[in-house]
């Protein structure tokens, strides 16, 4: 659960009223009113086992079967914590530009809910794993350890379970280990509590440390949402959405609780701190509870755990596991390689599309053929289509053969469209664009047999013609069209243009 002591679950202040000035309906009804958003991200870890047990991790299995006496919370037992998820976390802090405590404490933060069989949960309250972090330009407040609670599953009256309507709890889940990510409230838009939250997703995919599944609750996303008016600093009443487990939902979420709190605040109304359920359904939005002060969970220090305090080794362990990182990775193609900022991001963003394209730009090498610009279009245009979600790594396109055909179209051997022929060959057949291009009779159409196809094509075309004398340009697209028929695709449209506009200019 999240600490309501952090920064992002203070994105607005109770105490601030009617966003920390007028009421609203004293203000001029043309004031914009500025969201203001903070992330509570949970990310399970790739563990083999839980976080204070040897219980091995699962998912979809025969409810309870993944159960011991300290998971289940039995009186006398003792938790040992997770050296493996203690790596994870010391990862996820450096990769978020944390500053790593030298000493944090466990902590009991105690509740009462049929999935925590102990009456509390073993999380970090004050000294977290690692705090003051930044992604991109949203700043990180904290990133601290703990243990997940077991799951509750619902059955209406017309449900069954094992005989019996009603709900049972699944201890599975529970004490698997956790990572809680906490923003600061620097969020202000839905759309960029998305996007931000995608680039948080590949990081820690790219890191190794959980498989991010939103859809089976390894990555699970709570907004922080207020409103203030917009130019000032302080912090409206602000309201928690619970567990969006979709980049949409979020969004959705987010944009439909900004509309409610604009509502009532136009309208003169309060907004009553708490925490609501987004119904992606039907688009509602409803109360769960009253939101929680940090008081209200008791903290204490874990009695049962001694302060866990990294070594150098360990330090040093985890700074060596780091990979680079999706940022740095769209940073360095646009600054060494020159692609626009989408398509290195895109790029950078996939792991698999990164890594082709890399090997593609490696391929090419000092041959004359395509420059890293058009690799990358090739990558992230054609490749991306030809194969839609599947693994490029695991095609039958070589990063080499990519190389190959784009090079063939940039040295003119091949019209465009011809090359889209071959990649869509090569991606179901395999083999090499050259010996293609030579079988199938691809090779683009010289001059000589242009000059002969696009005088029929303006002779058969004369309405076409006129227009573009008339200036029309347009038109010439219908004469465009029928060389490139004709041709099959192994001509290039800019010469055609070219010869074309000669003919009839003549």
């Amino acid at each position: 659960m999240a600490d309501p002591s952090t920064t992002a679950d203070r994105a607005a202040d109770p105490a601030a009223g009617h966003l920390g000035g007028p009421a609203p309906g004293d203000e001029p009804a043309e004031r914009r009113l500025e969201p203001v958003i903070g992330l509570e991200i949970h990310v399970q870890l790739a563990t083999r086992t839980k976080m204070f047990c040897a219980c091995a991790l699962s998912f979809g299995e025969e409810p309870n079967t993944r159960t011991c006496p300290v998971c289940l919370g039995h009186p006398g037992t003792l938790p040992v914590p997770n050296a493996r998820a203690v790596h994870f976390g010391l990862m996820i802090g450096m990769a978020l530009e944390c500053e790593i405590a030298l000493r944090s404490i466990f902590h009991r933060k105690n509740y009462f809910y049929p999935d925590l069989p102990k009456g509390y949960q073993i999380s970090q309250y004050d000294t977290p794993l690692c705090a003051g972090g930044r992604l991109r330009d949203v700043r990180i407040h904290r990133v601290h350890l703990e243990e997940d609670a077991a799951k509750l599953v619902h059955e209406g009256a017309s449900g069954r379970i094992h005989g019996a309507a009603g709900s049972v709890v699944d201890f599975n889940r529970g004490g698997t280990p956790l990572v809680e990510i906490v923003t600061e409230p620097d969020l202000r838009s839905a759309a960029d509590a998305a996007d931000w939250l995608r680039l948080l997703r590949v990081t820690l995919r790219q890191l190794g440390v959980s498989d991010v599944n939103m859809d089976e609750g390894s990555l699970r996303c709570d907004a922080n949402v207020s409103l203030r008016p917009a130019g000032t600093a302080d912090l409206g009443v602000k309201t928690e959405l619970k567990n969006m487990n979709s980049f949409r939902f979020l969004e959705r979420g987010v944009d439909a609780e900004i509309a409610r709190q604009e509502e009532l605040l136009r309208a003169g109304r309060a907004v009553v701190q708490e925490t609501l359920h987004f119904d992606p359904t039907t688009g509602s939005l409803s109360p769960l509870r009253s939101k929680e002060e940090a008081h209200d969970y008791r903290y204490l220090p874990e009695p049962d755990l001694v302060p866990l305090a990294p070594t150098p080794a360990m330090l040093r362990a985890a700074r060596e596991a780091l990979p680079e990182l999706p940022a740095a990775r769209s940073e360095r193609f646009s600054t060494e390689l020159g692609l626009p900022v989408d398509t290195a991001r895109m790029l950078a963003f996939s792991a698999e599309l990164g890594d082709f394209f890399e090997a593609s730009v490696a391929a090419s090498g000092d041959r004359a053929g395509a420059d890293p610009r058009e690799l990358a279009n090739w990558v992230v245009g054609e490749l991306k289509s030809s194969l839609g979600d599947a693994d490029p790594t695991s095609s039958r396109v070589r990063p080499d053969a990519l190389a190959e055909l784009a090079g063939m179209v940039a040295r003119h051997e091949i019209s465009r469209a011809a090359g889209r022929q071959v990649l869509e060959i090569v991606a179901a057949e395999g083999g090499a664009p050259a010996a293609i291009v030579e079988a199938r009779g691809l090779a683009r159409a010289g001059e000589g047999e242009l000059a002969g196809v696009v005088g029929r094509a303006v002779a058969e075309n004369a309405d076409a013609v006129e227009k573009v004398r008339a200036g029309k340009t347009k038109a010439m697209g219908a004469i465009v069209g029928a060389v490139m028929r004709e041709t099959k695709g192994r001509a290039d449209g800019e010469e055609v243009r070219r010869m074309i506009e000669e003919r009839i200019r003549a």
